[in-house]
């Protein structure tokens, strides 16, 4: 049996809390720590023990698991105090502020011989095992241009993701993840990369951002990420040299769509629109074209924790590594400074 010990006891955390709690009979959350009185009597509510300092709760060995589920730029430092106080440690993404942060703890889990690692559960979310299921499988053929967004539309960020200083953003909170699990599918170095960041609402920190890089082996990725986007686009779209394919939302519904030859021997016809005749952009004729349901895949976040345990007990190999994980800081520094810039960067990444 194991036991996980928290630190930062906020809405993720409670999370994290609740799914262990539901899903787990080897993994038991056992204590919380936190600097809000309110929340950490929310943890003795829920059956935790509660530290009022980090120091108690890192000397108490209760437990063998450390999650860091704190503001983001506290994550480095109790990364590095769990490490050093003797515990494997998981943290919340994003896991650092800088590529800089992240050598950092990734060179006292080294030393100290802990596992570390990122709690990237996006990995496991179904529209991108579906998306990963067409790629890998040559669905679509050879994508040449890959979209992944996400669209709300209250205009909110929420709590200290608003602040600067904190790590707040769309970059941070979601970017993250969507880049992490580009990088994750695609087995390409990325060389260039354009960002183009917006405080439309939110003024210390981006709430809308706009991300297109280039993979090393030709295909164009673009990540969307905007809290006000009143009218939503699809969650994935792609096109290959055999088809195209599109995920409307986290529902799943969406279609693949194949030519049924592979060589035009039709003579478009020219089409009158409003914008005038155009041939190039005729539709196809309906009988050349096929449409396929999307696959199916099985998936669930507990795969992350399971992995985590499996790992620690030596039946595994560990599946959110930091060098995956600074690949995605790497890049969310080049975003950073391609919208400072204004222009776009060459990567080797």
């Amino acid at each position: 049996m194991h036991k996980l010990g928290i630190i930062g006891y906020g809405g993720m955390a409670n999370w994290h809390h609740q799914s262990i709690k539901a899903n787990f009979k080897d993994l038991e959350v056992v204590a919380a720590y936190d600097i809000d009185p309110e929340r950490l009597e929310l943890a003795r509510k829920n059956g935790l023990k509660a530290y009022e300092t980090a120091d108690d709760f890192l000397a108490s060995h209760e437990f063998d698991i450390v999650l860091v589920a704190t503001p983001n730029n506290f994550h480095c430092d109790y990364v590095c105090r769990a490490l050093e106080a003797g515990y494997n440690v998981v943290c919340e993404k994003p896991v650092a502020m800088s590529v800089e942060e992240l050598d950092k703890m990734d060179a006292t889990a080294k030393r100290t011989g802990h596992l570390f690692s990122v709690h990237q559960n996006r990995r496991w979310d179904q529209d991108y095992r579906i998306m990963k299921e067409a790629y890998d499988t040559g669905m679509i053929g050879k994508p040449f241009t890959i979209e992944s967004r996400v669209h709300g539309q209250g205009g909110m960020v929420h709590g200290w993701r608003e602040f600067k200083v904190a790590g707040g953003g769309m970059v941070f909170d979601w970017g993250v993840h969507l880049i992490d699990q580009l990088l994750d599918m695609v087995d390409s170095k990325v060389v260039s990369v354009y960002a183009n960041l917006h405080s439309v609402r939110t003024p210390e920190v981006d709430d809308y951002f706009k991300l297109v890089f280039r993979y090393e082996n030709g295909i164009t990725a673009q990540v969307e990420v905007g809290t006000f986007n009143l009218v939503q686009l699809p969650r994935w779209y792609a096109c290959g040299d055999g088809g195209a394919i599109v995920i409307n939302d986290w529902d799943c519904s969406g279609k693949i769509i194949h030519t049924r030859d592979t060589v035009m021997n039709w003579e478009p016809v020219v089409v009158q629109t409003k914008a005038g005749p155009t041939r190039t952009m005729a539709p196809r004729p309906a009988d050349t074209l096929e449409e396929l349901p999307l696959p199916k895949v099985e998936t669930s976040w507990t795969s992350y924790y399971r992995n985590i345990i499996d790992t620690i007990d030596g039946k595994a190999e560990l599946i959110v590594t930091i060098p995956s994980v600074r690949r995605v800081l790497r890049l969310i520094e080049a975003c950073f400074e391609s919208d400072e810039k204004g222009e776009g960067v060459k990567t080797d990444i």
